[in-house]
């Protein structure tokens, strides 16, 4: 499918209406509060003669009681590579999640980045609350869903409704057990502040902020505390400004039509995977392996471990050929490898990930009811028999022993023109997050990329037009007049 046609700037971003205030140049950044060592083993070294560097900062976990318990916080940082007249500031990273930690992303990330940014700005990583070296949250076995195999995801029939409420309930009672007091603090609103503490320990008066997935809502979270401490922020891959319950519910519509995409994919390479001719027949070998899998799992893999390989699968095109192979494999000779993760589900990072994902989303916001939980599969099930429900945490939030009354603020129109970053067919975090959060962040654009189908564009895709734009707002702070549409790659042969 071609990009169709836009009347406004098609990989063009030169005309500008104005530039954002500049940042200020400086011969050096003033000694900072942190103090700058080595790092964990965990955090890989940049190529020569680049250097990282890591610290740690000391935050209340609960800012109402600023002498009480403290978190310690694990920071990062590669410093610019360029002389200091081209010196923009910090640029505050983060990988998404929520869970996600993120020591190693100034390192992984930073290396992905234009050069022009490298040149120009002190990159910024850390490990929210609750992840990674930053006090990580432990919510023990989660009411069962390190179990392998798990329990089908998608439960069909009374009986299995009400067990997977109970899988629910063991959730939140296990996070309340592991997580104790902590429970109401480890939250978006509270990271966000951490960044501001992590700002001031730097002594930047203000802080620039690449923020990918999550990392977009931890943003736009950021600028509604702080709207007058945004430098140059860079939303990619948004999170819609709603409920996280009700955004699981966008991505799992989502995910189930790009799984459309796939199939059609899939079948017009016929003879190189072998699964039909036409779409309704790859469905049919979809279906035939999940089946088989939910009735006889291999080695502990059935029907939770393989519908997360799919929901991984399906945010990446560059994962489709597998994924498709991986399905060949199973329906030819029984075998599981090809489709298993390269890290166990159950590893201690992925156990963290999982707890801190739960923590953070039910500390966010209001909960839905438990039968509106039901109500809701029942209604997916309607659109497809066979939906991917991977994605929806939320639901445990329906049980949790906190639950804040208010939603977390997004957006401000205090804060400073930001750069919007989206995939027309991103199905993990859909199209329309990112024109829904535009109209809490007036004077802000969208940069989106057309015909593609992946999550993670800025940096990540490749594409000229969206990183071109991208490092003309970070560098010189030029907003583009209008959103900016960019031309995609299109889906990948196989």
């Amino acid at each position: 499918m071609s990009a169709p046609r836009r009347t406004g700037l098609l990989c063009a971003v030169a005309i500008t209406i104005a530039a954002l205030p500049a940042a200020p140049v400086h011969a050096a950044p003033p000694p900072p509060a942190l103090h700058f060592g080595a790092c964990p083993d965990s955090v890989p070294a940049p190529p020569a003669p680049d250097r990282v560097e890591c610290a740690s900062l000391h935050v209340p976990l609960d800012r109402s009681h600023p002498d009480g318990k403290q978190l310690r916080l694990a920071i990062s940082r590669v410093r610019a590579s360029g002389p200091a007249s081209e010196r923009r500031g910090v640029l505050l990273v983060n990988p998404g999640g929520p869970g996600g930690p993120g020591l190693a992303y100034a390192v992984t990330k930073r290396a992905k980045l234009p050069e022009r940014v490298r040149r120009s700005y002190d990159v910024i990583g850390f490990d929210p609350r609750g992840t990674g070296h930053s006090a990580p949250a432990d919510c023990g076995p989660m009411g069962g869903l390190f179990s392998s195999p798990g329990p089908d995801p998608v439960p069909v029939g009374r009986t299995a409704e009400k067990a997977y409420l109970d899988g629910l309930r063991g959730t939140a009672d296990d996070c309340a057990r592991g997580v104790e007091y902590a429970l109401p603090y480890l939250s978006t609103t509270e990271t966000a502040r951490d960044m501001d503490a992590i700002r001031a320990a730097l002594d930047e008066h203000r802080i620039g902020f690449l923020g990918v997935s999550y990392g977009s809502y931890l943003g736009a979270a950021y600028a509604a505390r702080y709207p007058h401490r945004v430098g140059r922020m860079v939303l990619d891959s948004v999170v819609g400004p709603w409920g996280w319950y009700d955004f699981d519910l966008r991505q799992t519509r989502a995910l189930v039509r790009q799984r459309a995409v796939f199939f059609a994919w899939a079948a017009r390479s016929a003879q190189r995977f072998g699964l039909g001719a036409d779409a309704a027949a790859v469905r049919g070998a979809y279906q035939r392996v999940r089946d088989g899998l939910a009735r006889h799992p291999v080695n502990g893999f059935g029907a939770a471990e393989f519908d997360r390989t799919v929901y991984r699968a399906l945010g990446r095109t560059e994962r489709w050929a597998s994924l498709a192979d991986g399905l060949r494999g199973y329906l030819r000779d029984g075998t599981v490898e090809p489709l298993r993760p390269a890290e166990p589900f159950d590893s201690a990072a992925s156990r963290t990930h999982e707890a801190a994902n739960r923590t953070v989303k039910c500390a966010d916001g209001p909960a839905p009811a438990p039968s509106r939980v039901l109500a809701d599969i029942r209604r997916m099930r309607r659109l497809d028999p066979q939906p991917v429900l991977t994605g929806m945490e939320a639901s445990v939030c329906a049980y949790w022993h906190h639950r804040p009354a208010h939603p977390t603020p997004l957006g401000s129109p205090q804060a400073p023109p930001v750069l919007l970053i989206a995939s027309a067919h991103d199905p993990v975090t859909p199209v329309e997050g990112a024109r829904a959060l535009q109209r809490r962040l007036p004077g802000s654009r969208l940069v989106t990329l057309h015909d593609d189908y992946s999550h993670g564009v800025f940096a990540s895709r490749g594409n000229s037009c969206v990183d071109g734009a991208a490092a003309a707002y970070l560098v010189d702070g030029s907003v583009p007049h209008t959103d900016v549409h960019c031309a995609g790659p299109g889906l990948p042969t196989p």
